[in-house]
């Protein structure tokens, strides 16, 4: 059985991504390090709205500026609880990351990126971003953060 793929566009992102605005390129990392655990889609899906749809947490500086404790119970609010204490240290770590390295945007990983497997490199850098979220997030983006190249 083959596991359906979420794509940004089902999350509203799709114009967002096109056009390499920042606060749908967040959404859309946020949404990949949730898609990307071993994970029940609809629950993952529920966390991603829960998270920054309902409680606004769309910006890195807003997400590393929350505590574990409110993202482990957000989390749990969603049903994503196999792995929250876990994902709710991660996304922290990525919202901080961003800040300090990247002035909270992922735009200027972009900028500072060569092309497109330099770009991903320096994602994988992030804690909670693995090969598997990197892939998804770089599917929906490459396109349009790497249009000279032909990236996928």
């Amino acid at each position: 059985m083959t596991r359906a793929h979420i794509v940004a566009r089902q999350l509203g992102l799709a114009e967002g991504l096109a056009e390499c605005n920042d606060k749908a390129l967040f959404k859309w990392l946020v949404a990949c390090l949730l898609f990307a655990k071993p994970i029940q889609q609809t629950i993952a899906w529920q966390a991603y709205k829960v998270i920054v749809e309902e409680h606004q947490y769309d910006s890195a500086r807003k997400l590393a500026a929350c505590s574990k404790a409110k993202l482990v119970g957000l989390l749990g609010a969603a049903h994503y609880v196999r792995y929250d204490n876990s994902t709710a240290e991660r996304l922290i770590k990525l919202g901080r990351k961003l800040v300090d390295e990247y002035d909270g945007k992922v735009m200027n990983i972009r900028q500072q990126s060569t092309d497109a497997p330099a770009f991903a490199q320096r994602l994988l850098a992030f804690a909670g971003l693995g090969p598997k979220a990197v892939d998804i997030f770089m599917r929906d983006t490459a396109r349009f953060l790497f249009p000279d190249t032909g990236a996928r």
